[in-house]
């Protein structure tokens, strides 16, 4: 239902499952903007309710830049309590923070506990050899932004099918 998704699209599945499944919505009533960059605070809650919504265990939260009536509260709490990720520094997640292909499939790879070996190079590995990056025209690198229709797709294809 997006005039930014057509059904030839390699994400167009993905898209349709993380709408339907709650994961995420479009950028507006009409538009799903599949090559908008992913930020942080997105990317994990994409994850956490990819996951289910689990309750973090502890709500200390230790970023001053992130509040209790964000959107992504839970989400970043849960993500760090999970060693998924952290912060940028020790007071601040930087939730609007683009980002990377490496950032995404590292916090794909932790959230289903395929391993923590490293900032992204077994986890690029993992996701080439497992099909992830069929069809997406991108390397997993620090400088290659993750724009929501890659991300989607990503999830889709380890936890949505």
């Amino acid at each position: 239902s997006f005039t930014d998704v057509k059904k030839s699209d390699f994400f167009y599945t993905p898209v349709q499952w993380a709408v339907a499944n709650g994961v995420t919505t479009g950028t507006s009533k009409t538009t799903f903007g599949p090559n908008e960059s992913c930020t942080r605070a997105q990317a994990v809650t994409f994850l956490w309710r990819a996951m289910g919504e689990p309750e973090p265990k502890n709500s200390n939260n230790p970023f001053e830049d992130v509040k209790a009536d964000d959107y992504y509260f839970k989400a970043v709490l849960w993500a760090v309590e999970k060693g998924i990720t952290q912060g940028t520094d020790a007071t601040h997640f930087s939730p609007y923070e683009t980002c990377s292909t490496a950032h995404i499939v590292t916090f794909l790879y932790r959230t289903l506990n395929i391993g923590n070996d490293g900032w992204y190079e077994a986890a690029a590995k993992w996701a080439e050899d497992n099909g992830l990056l069929k069809d997406i025209n991108k390397k997993v690198a620090p400088d290659e932004n993750c724009p929501r229709a890659d991300v989607v797709t990503f999830l889709y294809r380890t936890v949505g099918k």
